[in-house]
């Protein structure tokens, strides 16, 4: 029998507990249920439904939903909300600052400038700075800027309404009573998210899954100790954390709340973060769940087999990665799917920096170069598929569509339009493939490894100094509420929720090093207030240790990269483009033990399309003038057999790292913004290479340098030298004594 390539999407929908109840009142601290429901949730699913034969599986975290209720409610006010429903006359000072501070939060490349009062406002600051604004703009100015920041929230999809297309003509001039009728606009958006959900999976082009109740990391849950399956020497919290107990609460209410909004029972399950163990799964199917989702990093652990890739990203062995496999249990058989972590993080990261419809073409292309491969591997080869193969490309439904054109759309559209008239591509839900085709390969599920999508560990939830005492205040706090036999769930459920608010995996990911935002403060707040709820709803003191942050909120300087990045290549440095990229600070900013530098502070990041390097000068320095003409860049690839020589330039001191052997090397123009680019060969010479590379110098000077210039596989270790010269000559090299690490995506 003739098979197409089957492929699952689902798309998961979290956000994390932004309310805490301080005193008798709920506080809603941050404003992304309300702003990423108005944009993210709702259009997705109606983009679908213009094609009824493409399936999908949407993940609907139970404290998403909740939340979502309370603002179609009208129970919920967050900060960013009550400061757009206050009259202009009536903001204190401190509102402006915060308003100026908080309402250009979003990409200014799709959200803001497409909105010229918008990115009038935008420029304002960016150019004169705060204080500037503070005292030079007028009420109108913030009366806009309120109004702006609503309505840039609101999805593309949406703007043949009538009232919002009357607003975004308008441009200006608005007042309270618009901002009333926007917010409304917000609320009416918010209120069809659920009901759509449920009538789409009636008609089952949809299938909605549920995640533990909170969104917590469920091994963890049962025992901090695992945190050592994938890294046998991570530090860890002094208290063991061991509440398994708490397992089939998180799994018993996500699964009674799916059936109140719902009307049947869910199938399937994504664990938090991807995060599984055998520990937990014996839970899941008691619960009754048939199947749940992982990443192929545990997969890989699990099978003790590398996924290779080959220089376009495809995968060397796909029949591993593309097919279910079933778990047996005490409580019944599961059935779990493993997504292809490079096609979800092409969408996630990658493919908002690229024009659209090119995007959607490549991820089609990439789906076909599966299909080709898998007929080329099965036994005589055949131009049809004979087994059926599932690919999983699951990821974040709501952050990545922010660097998006029009918030997504063209690309969803130009990627269904392919799908639809493909007749070797059918996309389904997961549950209507394992009902067709049920798991023929089994995993002993005492094999199944421990750990997360973020490389198959745990180590970004616990390891930390921080993340370990977040968890040694959740223990003490857990320990309370056992102490305290009768405080049920009947009798004290606000204990019970802050407990289980507080064992939500949001707040050790953003505790200590590895990932940072501008409400690192907020978050570290709302965690203790979950946790002092607990002690106060038990009148019990409050422990001093909770009055103070779990760690100090400083600007870190030196840092590793968080993210992909997408900059614009224009010589800008614009904050945003660089916002999550590795940070190195040269020129002084170390102490006067270190040599002084023309460069000042170095960026580096990656997508799948380039490696990207930004380098900010000392104020007054002139490139060719007061510092050398040429910059080299210079690519070191550790324990590779390959052709290497040594960096071309005279004077070059014989000292580490820069009597090392390269095998790439980029020369920077720093006057004409042209490059000349070699590759090492035999007898250490160089020869001539086309390269791509883009280069800007303005502000700052950007480069981007394409993965294909360097042929290099996925996964490769490599390191990166900077050598300032002139006409040839060495002048200076940095990072001092060291290589910047490159991770190849």
């Amino acid at each position: 029998m003739a098979h197409p390539l089957y492929v699952a999407f689902i798309w998961h929908q979290h956000q994390p507990l932004y309310k805490s109840k301080v005193g008798s009142n709920v506080k809603y601290r941050m404003p992304w249920v309300r702003l990423h429901g108005t944009k993210d949730y709702l259009d997705l699913i109606l983009m679908l439904e213009r094609y009824p034969n493409l399936h999908q599986t949407v993940n609907l975290v139970p404290s998403l939903i909740l939340q979502l209720e309370d603002y179609v409610a009208g129970t919920a006010l967050d900060p960013y909300l009550t400061a757009a429903l206050t009259p202009s006359d009536r903001l204190t000072i401190e509102d402006k600052k915060f308003i100026i501070q908080s309402f250009f939060d979003c990409n200014h490349h799709t959200m803001i400038d497409p909105h010229p009062r918008y990115g009038q406002l935008y420029q304002q600051k960016q150019e004169r700075g705060e204080r500037w604004c503070l005292e030079n703009w007028n009420l109108q100015d913030y009366e806009d800027l309120l109004a702006w920041h609503n309505l840039a929230w609101i999805d593309p999809l949406f703007w043949d309404d009538p009232e919002i297309e009357t607003w975004l003509k308008q441009g200006k001039n608005f007042t309270l009573s618009d901002r009333q009728r926007i917010i409304a606009k917000h609320r009416q958006i918010i209120s069809r998210i659920i009901p759509k959900h449920r009538e789409m999976q009636e008609t089952g082009q949809l299938e909605i899954t549920t995640t533990p109740y909170t969104h917590p990391i469920l091994p963890l849950l049962a025992d901090t100790d695992v945190g050592r399956v994938a890294t046998p020497y991570i530090p860890l919290p002094h208290q063991r954390f061991q509440w398994s107990e708490d397992i089939p609460r998180h799994l018993q209410k996500s699964w009674d709340m799916y059936l109140d909004r719902f009307g049947t029972a869910p199938r399937g399950l994504w664990p938090s973060e991807q995060a599984v163990s055998p520990t937990i799964l014996p839970y899941v199917a008691k619960q009754g769940f048939k199947w749940l989702c992982s990443d192929e990093a545990i997969l890989g652990w699990t099978l003790h087999r590398s996924f290779n890739r080959d220089g376009a990203g495809n995968l060397m062995e796909p029949e591993l990665l593309y097919r279910p496999y079933r778990l047996e249990t005490p409580h019944g058989d599961l059935a779990m799917v493993f997504r292809d972590h490079r096609l979800s993080d092409l969408i996630g990261f990658s493919y908002s920096g690229m024009e659209p419809r090119r995007a959607a073409k490549d991820l089609v292309g990439h789906l076909e170069a599966i299909s080709r491969q898998l007929k080329h591997r099965q036994p005589g080869g055949g131009n049809t598929l004979e087994q059926p193969w599932l690919v999983t490309i699951a990821l974040d439904g709501e952050n990545c569509w922010e660097y998006y054109q029009q918030d997504g759309k063209p690309f969803l559209e130009h990627l269904y339009q392919t799908l639809n008239q493909d007749p070797e591509i059918k996309l389904v839900t997961v549950s209507e493939f394992l009902d067709k085709f049920p798991p023929t390969a089994t995993i002993p599920a005492e094999q199944l490894h421990t750990g997360s999508w973020v490389d198959g560990s745990l180590t970004t939830w616990i390891g930390d100094p921080a993340k370990n005492r977040a968890w040694d205040l959740l223990y003490r706090a857990r320990e309370a509420v056992a102490a305290h036999p009768e405080a049920t769930e009947t009798s004290h459920p606000d204990v019970w929720e802050a407990l289980y608010a507080a064992e939500g995996s949001d707040w050790f990911w953003w505790f200590g090093e590895g990932h940072s935002s501008n409400h690192d403060a907020v978050f570290d707040e709302l965690f203790r207030e979950h946790l002092k709820n607990i002690y106060t709803g038990l009148n019990l003191p409050i422990p001093a240790e909770l009055k103070s942050d779990v760690e100090v909120h400083a600007v870190k300087s030196d840092r590793r990269p968080e993210s992909f990045i997408h900059p614009m290549i224009d010589g800008k440095g614009d904050e945003q483009d660089w916002d999550r990229a590795g940070r190195l600070d040269i020129g002084g900013a170390r102490g006067t033990m270190h040599r002084s530098s023309a460069v000042q502070r170095l960026w580096y990041g990656v997508d799948h399309q380039n490696f990207y390097i930004r380098l900010d000068f000392q104020t007054g320095i002139n490139p060719g003038k007061d510092c050398p003409s040429e910059l080299n860049l210079l690519w070191f690839y550790p324990d590779r057999t390959m052709h290497n020589s040594p960096v071309p330039l005279e004077k070059l001191p014989d000292e580490a790292p820069l009597n090392y052997m390269f095998h790439h090397h980029l020369e920077v123009n720093l006057l004409t913004e042209s490059v000349q680019f070699q590759e090492a060969g035999e007898h250490w010479q160089w020869h001539p290479r086309m390269s791509r590379a883009q280069v800007a110098l303005e502000k700052c000077l950007e480069i981007a340098v394409p993965w294909a210039d360097l042929q290099i596989q996925p996964d490769y270790p490599v390191r990166l030298l900077l050598v300032l010269s002139e006409q040839g000559a060495y002048k200076d090299y940095l990072p001092e004594n060291s290589l910047i690490p490159i991770e190849v995506p």
